[in-house]
C-alpha cells in the first residue's frame, strides 16, 4: 500500500517495512482485489483513510506492547484501524467490554472502565500500545470477508519486523488465532503472554483472571520503561 492521501499517513519509522512489502506480488494482488471490491460498490470498513491508523499513532521506536486482533469490526462506525478499539461515542463491543472488566479486576481504578462506556483506545496507541489487526479491512456485515487476500502476509511481516528490530516488548496474544500468528515472535527477546480471546464465547475460559495488564506493567517497570495507563481511554 502506498503512503498517500487515500490511506493513513504512516509514521516515517515504518517506511522501510512498507517499502519492502509494497513491491511484493501479494501486495499487488491485494491492492487489485480491494480496488475491484470498490468498483462493485461494496462497503469496506474501516475507511481507507484509517487502514494504517496503528502505524500512524505508534512509531516503531515507541512500541512497548502489541495487542493482536483478528479482523476489524464489521458494523457501521465501529472500525477505525486499531484492534479492539471503536471511535469515541460508539457503544462498546462485547470483547472490548470484557477487556475493560479484566482491567478493572486486575488493576482496579477509581472509575470503572466498563461503567464509563468509552471505547477509543488512541491514548493507548500514543503510550506505545500497538493495536494491530491481522486483517486490516472487512466488508459491512461480513466477518472475515477479506481473510486470505494478503493482509495476513503483511501483518506477519510487521510482527517479525518488531520482533527483530526491537527488544523487551510485550506481546498479548488472545485466542488461538493470535497465538498461531505469534509463531514469528522471538520469545527470547520479548515477553509473550497468551490467554483465551476476550469474546463472550471464550472469556470465561481463562481471559478473565489472566492478569495480563498488571503483568505487562510489571515487565515494563522491570525493563525501566513507563507502565501503561490502561484507564486512559475516551
Amino acid at each position: 500500500m502506498s503512503n498517500n492521501t487515500s490511506s493513513s499517513p504512516i509514521d516515517p519509522s515504518w517506511q522501510p517495512l512498507f517499502d519492502a512489502e509494497r513491491a511484493k506480488p501479494y501486495m499487488t494482488e491485494l491492492r487489485e482485489y480491494l480496488a475491484h471490491r470498490k468498483t462493485q460498490r461494496v462497503v469496506v470498513y474501516p475507511h481507507s483513510s484509517q487502514w494504517f491508523n496503528a502505524f500512524s499513532l505508534t512509531p516503531v521506536e515507541s512500541v512497548k506492547v502489541v495487542i493482536l486482533g483478528q479482523d476489524p469490526y464489521h458494523g457501521p462506525n465501529q472500525a477505525h484501524g486499531l484492534s479492539f478499539s471503536v471511535p469515541s461515542g460508539v457503544p462498546l463491543p462485547p470483547s472490548l467490554l470484557n477487556i475493560y472488566k479484566e482491567i478493572d479486576t486486575d488493576i482496579g481504578g477509581e472509575v470503572s472502565l466498563a461503567a464509563r462506556r468509552a471505547g477509543c483506545l488512541e491514548n493507548w496507541a500514543q503510550q506505545g500500545v500497538f493495536l494491530l489487526n491481522s486483517v486490516l479491512t472487512v466488508e459491512q456485515g461480513q466477518a472475515a470477508a477479506h481473510q486470505g487476500r494478503g493482509w495476513e502476509t503483511f501483518t506477519d511481516a510487521v510482527i517479525k519486523y518488531l520482533s527483530d528490530e526491537r527488544s523487551d516488548l510485550v506481546f498479548l496474544l488472545w485466542g488461538s488465532y493470535a497465538q498461531k500468528k505469534g509463531s514469528v515472535i522471538d520469545a527470547k527477546r520479548h515477553r509473550v503472554l497468551r490467554a483465551p480471546h476476550p469474546s463472550p464465547l471464550s472469556a470465561h475460559r481463562g481471559f478473565f483472571g489472566s492478569k495480563h495488564f498488571s503483568q505487562t506493567n510489571e515487565w515494563l517497570v522491570e525493563k525501566k520503561q513507563n507502565p501503561i495507563d490502561w484507564h486512559d481511554v475516551f
